[in-house]
């Protein structure tokens, strides 16, 4: 299996450099929220749009419920509709909003918010299917968390799923994917990195801990994740973490694996780049899955680097599938 880099040109305004934020493709449009240029710092809550076509940069006017600036936020698209939960403030306060963004229209909606739906948490991951959201894990006010909800962007009501099993620990920065009818919880970080992949059927709703062969990652966490066809693709990630926590950036990994939901083996991708146009490692990227010029890929934006400075390019892989 093989891949190609291509790093895209920005003209305009963007959000700059900048991690912990997320990123929604809707159609040929890159929807950029949230991220800290300083650690733990918010910077602010505008929605930045990258157009792919013209690679120009633009900052929306917004209407409705606008969410105030947060970072380990997560965002996954249905149709035209952008879904953004959770994150934490900049009194390092765990949030757990559920927002809406109509790229129509520009307008914010406030869905859920309190009791209702997921408890308090930022770090944690998002996935869609044709109509719900998926949450998982992330860090909650009383520590690392392991609990899956969805949200029925039709009946706009959440479910809370069953619990996974003592294999699978509690965990920030996992990687999440709907793929092949499952939910697919990656990796991840507990205080230890993790190399354990487990699913979930919401149709049985049982979970499973998978055994996965072939060239295997090594551990890691708050890597870029895709589902394309019925591969599981992912990118970079922490795989040594800094004795700063997250203040201090870690080792960071830069290949890109394949794992086959089929027959659970992994495969590390042969990647082509142009000069200077491969990401290198880093983590704590905007990540999401799309399509540009015609071919499905993995779009990936900014980011932390090994000397801790905060990135502001993109890149878009395309398998060769």
């Amino acid at each position: 299996m093989a891949g190609k880099w291509i790093k895209l040109e920005q003209k305009g305004t963007g959000p700059g450099a900048r991690s912990s934020h997320a990123v929604s493709l809707v159609g040929q449009k890159a929807y950029v929220f949230g991220g800290e240029f300083t650690p733990r710092v918010p910077v602010d809550n505008y929605m930045h749009v990258f157009d792919l076509e013209q690679r120009t940069w633009a900052i929306l006017d917004v209407t409705g419920d606008v969410p105030p600036p947060r970072v380990g936020v997560t965002m996954a698209s249905i149709g035209s509709t952008i879904f953004v939960f959770g994150g934490r403030d900049q009194e390092h306060k765990e949030l757990n909003e559920l927002y809406s963004f109509d790229t129509i229209t520009n307008k914010w909606s406030l869905l859920s918010s309190g009791d209702t739906g997921p408890p308090h948490r930022s770090y944690h991951s998002i996935t869609a299917d044709d109509s719900c959201i998926y949450i998982f894990g992330g860090c909650g006010n009383a520590g690392r968390l392991k609990d899956l909800w969805a949200f029925d962007t039709i009946a706009h009501n959440w479910i809370m799923f069953p619990l996974p099993g003592e294999t699978c620990h509690p965990r920030g920065g996992p990687g999440l994917a709907a793929c092949g009818g499952k939910i697919w919880v990656v990796y991840g970080f507990s205080g230890v990195e993790l190399d354990d992949v487990h699913y979930f059927d919401p149709v049985t709703e049982n979970w499973t801990l998978v055994e996965t062969s072939g060239d295997k990652p090594s551990p890691r966490s708050v890597f870029s994740t895709a589902c394309i066809g019925k591969y599981i693709y992912i990118y970079g990630g922490e795989v040594d973490p800094s004795d700063l926590g997250h203040l201090g950036a870690g080792k960071f990994a830069q290949e890109v694996y394949a794992l086959d939901s089929d027959t659970h083996v992994w495969e590390r991708l042969k990647e082509e780049a142009d000069a200077g146009e491969h990401p290198g490692p880093r983590g704590w990227c905007a990540f999401s899955a799309g399509t540009m010029d015609g071919k499905d890929g993995l779009l990936v934006f900014g980011g932390n680097s090994p000397t801790n400075d905060r990135l502001g390019d993109i890149f878009f892989f395309i398998p060769s599938l």
